[in-house]
């Protein structure tokens, strides 16, 4: 026993505030929540007692013009367009980057701004940029397009009801693409050259290296895009919110959230928020199996 706590206590010593802390603000937190989601706590005079699962059915079921399926329905949406636009686009920057080309460092750099540009100073350009009005008062991309007498590319952006989550994903693949790219890169300057080499010696042609021998290097760090660009894509409320505001076109669960607790519906939103911690794990805990699993095959 003596031993032990001289091998293990020192460690645990030091990461005993963090573990502390981790539990509490955490753990403890996530906790609290599920318990308040369980409760009838739909005002600020507290709750009145246990309601099981009702808050999650009610959810599902019975809430008003099926508000929280269709903000899921929206989240669905933005999700899968932002996860094909950061993917393709930053997949296509790393090749060309890696590929070879002057001033690669101003290129890198051009591709990695958006990302220290906040999501509210974004979401407040691209509200500009994406202003759905025409005419006279047409602005931003449309006030462009008209002056270069394109107007048939004019658009109500995410005013739109059919596919205004979609133009909402614009600024998101604009902003984030070029962490997607610097993954990408990273990815193809890690693959040894002895392969390249040996590809070359076996007669192998450019497109038959990047299909057979390249690409297929690149598998782990695409797996690790997705998750990161689809755990950042379900969390996604302040772009949203400086770009469109709370509104029902653009609705996500992050937005239904902030207006549940502004009408103090603490047990909605705490449902809405562990079904989104749900979502979010379902997403994220099979990809640490896996890449756990790949560590102790190596």
């Amino acid at each position: 026993m003596s031993k032990n706590l001289r091998r293990w206590g020192p460690g645990l010593l030091l990461l005993s505030p963090s573990l502390i802390l981790l539990a509490i603000f955490v753990y403890g937190l996530i906790g609290w929540t599920v318990k308040v989601s369980l409760s009838d706590r739909h005002d600020a005079l507290g709750s009145k007692g246990f309601v099981g699962l009702d808050n999650y059915v009610y959810l599902f079921t019975d809430d008003i013009n099926d508000r929280f399926v269709h903000s899921l329905k929206n989240l669905t949406v933005f999700t899968v367009v932002f996860m094909a636009g950061t993917m393709l686009i930053g997949l296509l920057w790393a090749f060309l980057l890696e590929r070879g080309v002057r001033a690669e460092g101003v290129f890198r750099t051009v591709y990695l701004f958006p990302m220290a540009v906040s999501f509210v100073a974004s979401g407040v350009v691209w509200r500009w940029l994406m202003n759905p009005s025409t005419g006279e008062r047409a602005g931003g991309l449309n006030a462009i397009f008209q002056s270069l007498h394109l107007e048939v590319l004019q658009s109500e952006w995410w005013t739109n009801p059919h596919w205004g989550m979609s133009a909402m994903a614009m600024p998101a693949v604009w902003q984030l693409s070029g962490y997607i790219m610097a993954l990408f890169l990273a990815g193809f300057r890690g693959i040894p050259k002895e392969l390249r080499e040996a590809a070359a010696v076996d007669g192998a042609s450019t497109f038959q290296m990047y299909r057979r021998v390249i690409f297929p290097q690149l598998t782990p760090v695409a797996l690790s895009a997705v998750i990161i660009a689809g755990h950042m894509s379900m969390k996604m409320f302040d772009l949203i919110m400086s770009v469109s505001g709370p509104q029902w076109l653009t609705e996500v669960p992050a937005v239904y959230v902030w207006q549940a607790l502004l009408t103090s519906d603490y047990a909605k939103a705490a449902a809405i928020s562990v079904i989104l911690l749900v979502v979010v794990a379902v997403v994220v805990v099979p990809y640490l199996v896996y890449t756990n699993r790949q560590e102790k095959r190596t």
